[in-house]
This record gives structure tokens, sequence and C-alpha cells, in this order.
């Protein structure tokens, strides 16, 4: 889950079209309608469907924007689902009530309401919809303007839509100074779309990374620079002899007991995502942290959308982060898409086309 507030070459699935009310806040308006991929109960992602939605509105500080790429993350695998409970806290306790998922979101702007000042029609901009309604898989998404950041030229439509949320996420664990040169930062999870900012933002930094994932994704990783590699499923990371000075946990299932043995003197632990038990565990250990005075941190990342995004797709225009895309797919799609995510096939970021 997320801790914070087909697929080419998969499966093929049939979709309907049909015309449904609003979408959340979005409301349709007479004339116009756009595509989305829609759902109206928790279940497997097959209860994604295409239907016909009446095209956002805008308000005076939001912009109104063609959505040309948007992409997979795992908060929206757990919308789908309506599991684990805090998926329901936020999204409906008995039926969804945000029918459009995809926070990720690269486009154009077409239409601006009286008091935005940031973006006229025309300019191209991504960003991360979470705090604005969602709505990214659709051909229209409406945001308030602050949700969203100028697209470098020298980035596609899909590699924008692959940053916003898990490359900000990586960026608020491993965090834009130099503190990291010459030390060692562990990353659970590291084949993912937050992993594989993180292993480049970390060694951008100057660390030794070490990537845990499933045996799949070992070459993978050492592609991306990693020093050295673990496969979860034939080695405990309870036995390691290793320490670090930074872990990055991106899906956490082992004891914070564990975790904590694994840090070095000042160390710190950061958990980006994991199971409700090891979050309620996590507050605990922090709390006793604090009363002992420990020198090891153990945190819970709270998600800031959006935060110093430009300075992340200027990373990535410069070549310094590179998004990457384990595969596309249409709109029609998203339901394999999503399965593809929530099963943990994902080798980076999985980018939905809709232009």
């Amino acid at each position: 889950m997320r801790v914070n507030p087909g697929a080419h070459g998969g499966p093929a699935y049939t979709v309907s079209v049909s015309a449904v009310p609003g979408v959340g806040h979005h409301q349709k308006r007479e004339g116009f309608a756009m595509r989305a991929a829609v759902y109206d109960r928790y279940g497997p992602p097959e209860v994604l469907h295409i239907a016909e939605v009446g095209e956002p509105t805008v308000s005076e500080s939001e912009v109104l924007v063609r959505v040309r790429a948007s992409s997979v993350n795992s908060w929206d695998c757990d919308n789908v689902r309506g599991s684990p409970f805090l998926a329901r806290a936020v999204g409906g306790p008995i039926r969804p009530r945000l029918r459009v998922l995809g926070a990720d979101v690269a486009g154009e702007v077409t239409a601006v309401g009286r008091l935005v000042t940031r973006f006229k029609p025309g300019d191209e901009v991504l960003g991360d919809l979470s705090s604005s309604g969602w709505g990214g898989f659709a051909e229209f998404a409406s945001a308030h303007e602050d949700a969203l950041v100028r697209k470098p030229a020298a980035l596609a439509f899909e590699q924008a839509a692959a940053i916003p949320q898990a490359g900000v996420l990586a960026l608020q664990a491993v965090g834009r100074s130099d503190a990291w040169q010459g030390k060692r930062v562990l990353i659970n999870g590291a084949g993912g779309g937050v992993g594989t900012f993180a292993i480049q933002l970390a060694r951008a930094a100057g660390a030794r990374v070490t990537g845990v994932d499933a045996t799949a994704k070992l070459e993978f990783m050492r592609s991306l620079g990693v020093e050295s590699v673990i496969d979860y499923t034939r080695e405990d990371l309870a036995d390691l002899a290793e320490r670090y000075d930074l872990i990055i946990d991106v899906s956490a299932h082992r004891s914070m007991s564990d975790y904590r043995r694994l840090l070095a003197p000042d160390g710190r632990y950061v958990m980006v995502g994991g199971a409700t038990s090891r979050i309620l565990q996590l507050l605990l250990f922090g709390a006793w942290g604090a009363a002992t005075r420990s020198d090891r941190t153990m945190a819970l990342l709270v998600h800031q959308p959006n935060r110093d995004l430009d300075h992340l797709a200027a990373l990535a225009a410069a070549g310094t982060v590179v998004p990457v895309i384990d595969r596309t797919c249409e709109l029609a799609d998203v339901a394999a898409a999503i399965r593809h995510v929530s099963e943990g096939h994902a080798k980076g970021k999985v980018v939905v086309t809709v232009a």
C-alpha cells in the first residue's frame, strides 16, 4: 500500500463503452465527452472499464489538461482493490468515491481558470494529481495549477508521466544533499518505480547502493549501477553482516527490529510503503527511539505531492536521472497494466499513453 494519503505483452481485456455520470468533482458539460477508465466497485483490476464521461470543468484556480500519458502507481492498485483498509478510508468505505484513477499525468494545457497565472493554453506540463481529485486515466483532467510544473522540451510525454509520484517519493527519501557520499544505502524494492529513481538519486549523491528485490530483477538492478544485489526470495535480510547508513523501504514486510539491526550508528530508516501492521510497528519504534534518544532514526515518509518536481524534471531532462519504463500500454489496457504492477512484475514504471 502507499503509506501516504493490458500492457503490451500482457493479457487482453474486453472493455465496454457506456455513458456514465460525472466523476468525482468532474462535472459533465453539455456536448463535451471523453473516454476514461472508470470503476464502480472495489475488486480485481478487471472492474475497470472504458466509459464515456463528461469532460471535466475547471474552477477559477484550475487548468484543463489534455492528457497525453499517465502512469500506474501502487496507490492505483490499492484503490482498485479497496485494500488495505486505509485505501477505503481515502477512496470511500463502501464504493469508490473517485471513479477515475491515475495520479501521474503529462500533457498539454487546453484551458485555464481566470485566476491561473502560471500556465496558458498550449503549455506542456506534468504533475501528480493525487491532491487534485486524480483523473489521469482519461483524455482530459483538471487540476489546481500548483499540482503541475512545466515539462522540459527534452522529455517525451511518456518519460514525463513516469516521474511525478514515484520520482518525488524517491527524492524525498534520498534528499537533495550530498550527505550520502561514500555512504552505504540499502533500497528494499529497488526494482520498481520508486526504487529505480531512488537508485539513481542515491548514486548521483555518491552513495554505495545495495538493491533488494526478486530474482527476476537482479540483473535489471545491476544495469542501473547498484554495487550489490540481494534476492529476498533466497537471502534473509536479518542475516546480513553489512550495516547501512540509509535504508529506503518501498515494500516493508519485515519486522522493524530486523531493519533496526541493519542500521549503522547514526543510520536512518525511511519507510515509503508497506503493510498496515508494519506502519503501526514503525510508529511504535519511532516513539521508542525518540524516548531513548537512539542514534538510529526510523521514520515514515509523508508524501508531499509535487515537492521539488521541477528540480526532478530538470534532472531527467539533463540525463542525470532516467525514468525507467517497463512498458507502455493504451488507455483500454489500464486493467492489465494495474495487474502487472500489483503482481510485482514491473521493472520501473508502466506508462499509459492516452493521445
